[in-house]
C-alpha cells in the first residue's frame, strides 16, 4: 500500500512536524486491462458501460484501500483536466451532419469494444500532467499570481498575524464584504528550509486542499449537513517576496505573543505560496482558558463539536484522528440555536454564544466516492513517543486501536479525542465562580461524560445516547 509518513510538529512536543512523502505516477499495461502503480498495486479498469470519463465513474472502479490521500489528490486534480484536452481535439474537425452520423457509429463500436483500453490511455496521459498544473487548476489560474493580485493594499493593511505553524503563518484580514477572513500562507516547492523543515511539494500540498475543500463543503449538503468545519473561501498560488506589510504583522505577533517561527523575510522573488483563505473561525480552545464565561459554553463547544463529528462520520467515514484544543476554534455569536442534520433529521444545539470551528485535517481520515482517503502514520514513531500532555496518549490509543493500520475505518478514535476534550474543559478556567449550584451541576454532568464516552463505538452513537445531550 502507498505510503505517506507524516510528522507533525506540536507545542507539547516541538519536535514532531508535518511531512508527507509519496509518489504516484501509473503506467498502463495494454494486455490485461489494469494500471500498474510504482508500488506494485494494481487498478482494475472495467468501464460496464460506454460513458463520459469523469471522476466518478473512474473512482467506482477503484477498491477503499488502493489509494491513499496524496495519490487521490493527485488523480482527483489530473482529471479535472480530461474534459478540456478532449473538447480541444474534437474542435479540430468539420464534418457534414452525416459524415458526423456515420463517425458517431463508429465512434461507439470503437469505445465499446476498446473502452477498457482507452480508459487507461487517458488516465496515463493525464498523469503526465505536473503537480503545478494540477494546483493552478484547483486554484483557477494558469500560473502564479502577484502577492498584490491576491491581496490587494486595501486588504493588505488589515492584515494582522493571529497563529503560525511548522507549515507557515496565519493572517487576519477583510474581504471585498468587508468581512473577516484567516488567510494561510504556505510556502512550497522552495529549495529553502522553513522552520527547520523542508518545503512543501506542489503534490504533498494538493491533498490538503481536496480534503479542505470537501469538509467545507458539508455545509451546503442535504442529508449530512454541518458548519462546524471551518469553511473554505478561496485559494491562490502566488510568486514573490514576502510582503512588508505582512512582515509588520509578523514582527507585532512576535513582540507580543513570541513567534516560535522563522522571520519570513528571506524568501526571494522566485518563491512560490499557496494562499488558503478560510473564514474566520475565532481564537482556538487552547487560548481561551479563562475566557469562556462558564460550563454552559464549554457544554455546548462539546456537543457541537460531537455534533460535527458525527455529520462527518455518517457522509465521509471520518475520523479526524488530532482533534487537540489547538484545533478546535471557538468565536462568540449572537444566534441562539445552531442546526445540522443527521441523516435527514434536523436537529438544534443551543450555542449559549460561541460557534465551533474544526481545523487542521493533515491526519484526518475519510471515504468518497468507496475511496479511502488517510495518512499511513504507522512509522511515524516520533508521533507515538510524545510525553506531558494527555494529547499524545490518544496517539497510542488509535495506534493500538487499529493495530497501526491507518486505512481502516475505526470511527472510536473521534470518541477517544471527546474523552480528551472533556478532560481539557474540566481543567480549564471560567469566569463565572465554580461555586454556583450551575457550575456544579454542569461539572459533576461533563464528569459523567467523561466516564460514559468511552463506551460508544462512534460520535455518533455518543451524540444520540449520551445523557448530556439529551
Amino acid at each position: 500500500m502507498p505510503l505517506i509518513c507524516v510528522k507533525k510538529k506540536k507545542r507539547f512536543y516541538p519536535h514532531v512536524s508535518t511531512r508527507s512523502f509519496f509518489s504516484c505516477m501509473y503506467m498502463q499495461d495494454s494486455t490485461c486491462g489494469w494500471l500498474q502503480g510504482t508500488s506494485g498495486i494494481g487498478l482494475a479498469v472495467t468501464p460496464l458501460r460506454m460513458e463520459q470519463m469523469n471522476l466518478s465513474s473512474i473512482l467506482a472502479n477503484f477498491t477503499p484501500d488502493t489509494l491513499t490521500t496524496h495519490s487521490w489528490g493527485r488523480l482527483k486534480a489530473a482529471l479535472s483536466l480530461h474534459k478540456k484536452k478532449t473538447g480541444m481535439c474534437l474542435q479540430q474537425y468539420t464534418l457534414t451532419h452525416s459524415l458526423i452520423s456515420f463517425v458517431s457509429i463508429l465512434l461507439f463500436c470503437f469505445l465499446f469494444f476498446y473502452g477498457p483500453l482507452l480508459s487507461m490511455v487517458q488516465i496515463s496521459y493525464d498523469e503526465d500532467i505536473s503537480d503545478a498544473e494540477k494546483v493552478y487548476q484547483e486554484c483557477q489560474q494558469s500560473g502564479p499570481l502577484s502577492f498584490s493580485d491576491c491581496i490587494p493594499p486595501a486588504r493588505m493593511k488589515h492584515c494582522n498575524k493571529i497563529g503560525e505553524g511548522t507549515f507557515g503563518e496565519v493572517f487576519s484580514t477583510i474581504n471585498e464584504s468587508n468581512e473577516t477572513v484567516a488567510l494561510k500562507i504556505i510556502p512550497v516547492e522552495g529549495s529553502q528550509q522553513v522552520n527547520g523543515e523542508h518545503q512543501k511539494t506542489f503534490g504533498e500540498i494538493l491533498h490538503e486542499i481536496i480534503i479542505s475543500k470537501e469538509l467545507s463543503s458539508l455545509n451546503t449538503k442535504e442529508f449530512n449537513k454541518t458548519d462546524s468545519f471551518i469553511g473554505l473561501n478561496n485559494l491562490h498560488c502566488v510568486r514573490g517576496r514576502y510582503p512588508e506589510a505582512l512582515l509588520k504583522a509578523w514582527d507585532k505577533f512576535d513582540r507580543q505573543k513570541g513567534s516560535e517561527n522563522d522571520r519570513p523575510d528571506f524568501f526571494d522573488d522566485e518563491q512560490l505560496f499557496l494562499i488558503l483563505e478560510f473564514e474566520f473561525g475565532g481564537s482556538d480552545l487552547e487560548n481561551m482558558n479563562g475566557k469562556l464565561s462558564s460550563m454552559v459554553q464549554a457544554k455546548s463547544v462539546l456537543h457541537q463539536v460531537t455534533a460535527a463529528l458525527a455529520v462527518a462520520e455518517q457522509a465521509l467515514c471520518f475520523e479526524h484522528r488530532d482533534l487537540h484544543w489547538g484545533n478546535i476554534l471557538v468565536k462568540n455569536i449572537k444566534h441562539k440555536h445552531n442546526e445540522f442534520i443527521l441523516n435527514g433529521t434536523v436537529h438544534s444545539i443551543e450555542t449559549r454564544g460561541v460557534h465551533v470551528n474544526i481545523i487542521d485535517y493533515s491526519l484526518s481520515r475519510l471515504e468518497i466516492d468507496g475511496l479511502t482517503v488517510s495518512c499511513d502514520i504507522s512509522n511515524d514513531e516520533e508521533l507515538f513517543m510524545g510525553q506531558g500532555d494527555y494529547q499524545f496518549e490518544i496517539y497510542r490509543l488509535m495506534k493500538k486501536e487499529n493495530n497501526n493500520c491507518w486505512s481502516n475505518y475505526n470511527p472510536h478514535s473521534n470518541v477517544l479525542w471527546l474523552h480528551y476534550l472533556a478532560d481539557k474543559l474540566l481543567s480549564i478556567k471560567y469566569k463565572s465562580k465554580a461555586q454556583s449550584n450551575q457550575q456544579r451541576t454542569l461539572k459533576i454532568a461533563l464528569k459523567s461524560f467523561q466516564s460514559e464516552i468511552l463506551n460508544y463505538p462512534s460520535a455518533t452513537e455518543a451524540l444520540m445516547n449520551c445523557k448530556l445531550f439529551q
